[in-house]
């Protein structure tokens, strides 16, 4: 099997996953601050969802490393040299957008996919805001952004720094990954909210595996084996930015493994959202609606690209690497949605 073919069947399970179970981190977040009317107050399924989804794709990850197949330190989202500030300021904007826009990217292909027209605009400003960070207008920006007050650490990663203590791998392993995993299983089964939800649930055992699925096929599914491409997982940012750009300038552009991933989900996530019967145009109610998308998408990609990552990309896939670099912009993606969500309730 190519790699195009992978990443597409990859990307359509993730859209199936998703779909069925409705992920999103942002709706947990919401659920936790009792903003969901949906939920009985103090009940968070979705953050219970997203805590079991971590566990497993933390635990998986980690064994395959553990086992030798993979080696996350080779990860693109992986870097020993950043800004801290740089990568917490990209977390907090690509939050403050995702709640703008009532989704995050990985959401917005997954609702677009069902008929959802606001999700349309969301996912095109977002791509385009990607770009223009990445190569356009707003590149002075993000590099200078990405400057301030840089570090430079000599193990990229926490699993790397402890090996250099002497501690065997099986010990690192238990350290970042078993005793981690159990507590997030934990959070996410004490409660019965999740329990009650068992769709929830099982996408989010599923989206787990996936991750860890997605370092394997990066791994050992090479396009070119004496050129080997940097390991990547499931992250959508730069893949719905570079998609965007391929549909513009098709010619003379080979078609990416990231690009067929996004269309693999919305291909997944279409197939079951009329299986499900939960397919159906939606559009705006209001002018202020079509700004929220779009200005919303707009900073997701900013941010996002700044951050090296998204709501998956990294306080998912990234964690899971456990990758200094991936703390800081956790932390501004989990603030930035609190202040967000607040300051929304506040203006209602």
């Amino acid at each position: 099997m190519t790699l195009l073919w992978a990443s597409f069947l990859w990307g359509a399970a993730f859209g199936c996953a998703a779909r069925w179970g409705r992920f999103c981190l942002l709706r947990g977040v919401r659920q936790g601050m009792g903003h969901d009317h949906s939920e009985p107050r103090g009940h968070a399924p979705a953050l219970q969802a997203f805590a079991l989804a971590l566990a497993v794709a933390l635990l998986a990850s980690q064994g395959l490393q553990w086992l030798g197949v993979i080696d996350l330190g080779q990860a693109q989202i992986v870097r020993p040299s950043f800004s801290p500030l740089g990568v917490f300021l990209g977390g907090v904007i690509f939050a403050l957008g995702m709640v703008l826009a009532n989704a995050c990217g990985a959401r917005s292909l997954v609702l677009l996919a069902g008929g959802n027209l606001r999700a349309l605009v969301t996912v095109v400003f977002l791509a385009l805001g990607a770009q223009a960070s990445a190569t356009g207008v707003l590149a002075p920006l993000r590099q200078w952004l990405q400057g301030v007050a840089p570090v430079t650490l000599e193990h990229a990663t926490a699993s790397q720094y402890l090996i250099e203590k002497s501690l065997s791998a099986l010990t690192v392993y238990a350290l970042t990954a078993i005793i981690p995993a159990l507590l997030l299983a934990a959070y996410a089964v004490r409660h019965p909210a999740l329990r009650r939800h068992p769709a929830q649930a099982l996408s989010a055992l599923a989206i787990g595996a996936l991750v860890t699925l997605g370092w394997w096929i990066s791994a050992t599914v090479q396009v070119d084996p004496f050129e080997p491409a940097k390991l990547t997982s499931l992250s959508f940012i730069a893949p719905m930015a570079e998609s965007l750009l391929y549909l513009q300038v098709a010619v003379g552009r080979a078609w990416s493994p990231a690009s067929a991933m996004v269309l693999g989900v919305l291909a997944g996530a279409a197939v079951t959202a009329i299986v499900t019967g939960t397919a159906r145009w939606e559009g705006f109610d209001s002018p202020a609606q079509l700004a929220k998308s779009a200005i919303g998408g707009l900073l997701m990609g900013f941010g996002g690209l700044l951050a090296v990552g998204c709501s998956i990309g990294q306080a998912l896939t990234g964690v899971t690497t456990l990758a200094w670099a991936t703390l800081p912009a956790v932390a501004g993606i989990v603030l930035g949605a609190w202040a967000g969500l607040a300051l929304m309730a506040r203006r209602r």
